[in-house]
């Protein structure tokens, strides 16, 4: 299977070729019927289905606080127009989510992340 990130910032999954069920990451059986998966570049917008607020540190290694020290953000999956929901960390004030809001998704240092479609960074 390719990487989980395409040259242009976008997602990689794969699709079931006997019963079209995408999911991410990519993987080379599908499962639900166990066929083979193909690689695809998936959608780089979508709704937020559901979140929450990370309100302490994840473990370290592999988090490293910042110099500020460790701040609570918001995380939670995107649903992507191939019905796959995707994990990401949402760089969005927790007072500006909200449920079926449009967003972007890319990858940042190896994670998803999940800003506000048609924003720039």
């Amino acid at each position: 299977m390719e990487g989980l990130l395409s040259a242009d910032g976008r997602l990689h999954g794969s699709r079931c070729a006997g019963c079209a069920v995408a999911v991410y990451p990519a993987d080379p059986a599908c499962p639900r019927c166990g066929g083979p998966a193909e690689p695809v570049v998936l959608s780089d917008t979508g709704t937020l289905w559901t979140w929450t607020v990370q309100r302490y540190a994840p473990k370290s290694p592999p988090y490293t606080a910042p110099d500020t020290g460790f701040e609570p953000f918001p995380v939670g999956y995107v649903e992507l127009p191939e019905g796959v929901r995707v994990l990401a960390v949402l760089d969005v004030p927790p007072e500006g989510v909200t449920l079926g809001m449009p967003l972007r998704v890319t990858a940042g240092d190896g994670v998803p992340r999940g800003a506000v479609a048609g924003a720039t960074a």
